[in-house]
């Protein structure tokens, strides 16, 4: 089959190639999913370079999420599932098959089936963006009625939070960063979406809501000190993303003041059982007609390259390779 791969970590220019390798076979509790898309998460640049530890067995097909048809089953699994059209998520850890290739094989609650009439890019990038912001809002309890401040609500984490805090009859402020991404951000759903850059943006926030009781944070040593400005009694901050150099003063005070929790976040620790919940709960949302697909920059499987570079440029909305 035709597959980008990586056998070292680098630069997307130094290792990344393109060529043939073996098609897998489903083991028990697999499926294999002939895959038409695979989106690229910053998790898979992070992965590919070696900021984030992987190990590497002979080589690694890239990529966690994608979409396409199953169509091999393993041991165990339901002889049905042959032909379902399925979302994929993680489906490159632990395992040497990523999305980045015409097939890859996953445990079975990895492929998770699609209602009708989902593209096929916007099915491939639900994965780690959705699962992300679901656990990030959920995983202290309900938030109906309450207040969710999302950080970078144009981003794909941030736009699947804002959509499905909406869905879960949240009040959602957005902060971002221009126009454009406050476009976005808007149509997503945010009641209040306000330029962290501007000089007001605290009163802004101030000024549309009393206090949040949660926020989904993609950055907080660039936004703490917003984010202790807005917070109310026992708010939660949940912090889903690190930039490679991020120093943080510590407000050890004002968080006891306010009596903040500071959560953190990293998915490929947070356990299946975990994970399991915040897919239904993805799935759920994309049922009810609650998400909606971000723009998308299209690449070519032999444009691989290029398609990383793009992501590591943040590139406004999501990168997808046709494969």
């Amino acid at each position: 089959m035709k597959a980008a791969y990586y056998e070292t970590h680098g630069t997307a220019r130094e290792v990344l190639r393109v060529g043939e390798r073996r098609r897998p076979e489903p083991g028990p509790g697999q499926v294999r999913v002939r895959i038409r898309r695979s989106a690229l998460n910053s998790l898979d640049v992070k992965l590919r370079s070696g900021y984030v530890p992987q190990s590497i067995d002979g080589y690694q097909i890239p990529h966690l999420d994608g979409s396409g048809e199953i169509d091999a089953v393993g041991y165990g699994v339901e002889p049905g599932r042959v032909g379902q059209q399925v979302w994929v998520w993680f489906g490159a850890v632990k395992l040497p098959w990523g999305t980045a290739a015409e097939w890859t094989v996953v445990n079975q609650r990895n492929a998770v089936p699609l209602p009708e009439g989902i593209s096929d890019d916007f099915a491939a990038c639900l994965g780690i963006p959705a699962i992300t912001a679901h656990h990030c809002l959920f995983k202290d309890g309900p938030i109906s009625g309450r207040t969710v401040l999302v950080a970078g609500g144009a981003g794909a984490v941030g736009h699947y939070a804002v959509e499905m805090a909406k869905w879960a009859g949240a009040t959602v402020v957005s902060t971002v960063s221009d126009s454009d991404k406050a476009e976005l951000a808007r149509k997503a759903g945010a009641d209040t979406v306000v330029n962290y850059r501007n000089s007001g943006a605290i009163q802004q926030i101030k000024a549309a809501v009393e206090h949040v009781d949660r926020i989904i944070e993609v950055d907080l040593a660039a936004n703490l000190d917003l984010d202790l400005a807005v917070v109310g009694p026992r708010t939660t901050v949940i912090t889903y993303a690190a930039a490679n150099t991020n120093p943080l003063e510590l407000h050890v005070r004002s968080c006891m003041t306010a009596n903040v929790t500071l959560s953190f976040v990293q998915l490929l620790t947070v356990g299946a059982s975990t994970l399991d919940v915040a897919a239904k709960g993805v799935s759920d949302a994309l049922r009810d007609g609650a998400l909606s697909p971000l723009p998308t920059t299209n690449f070519a499987l032999d444009e691989v390259v290029a398609a990383h570079e793009a992501v590591e440029s943040a590139l406004l909305g999501r990168v997808v390779i046709e494969v």
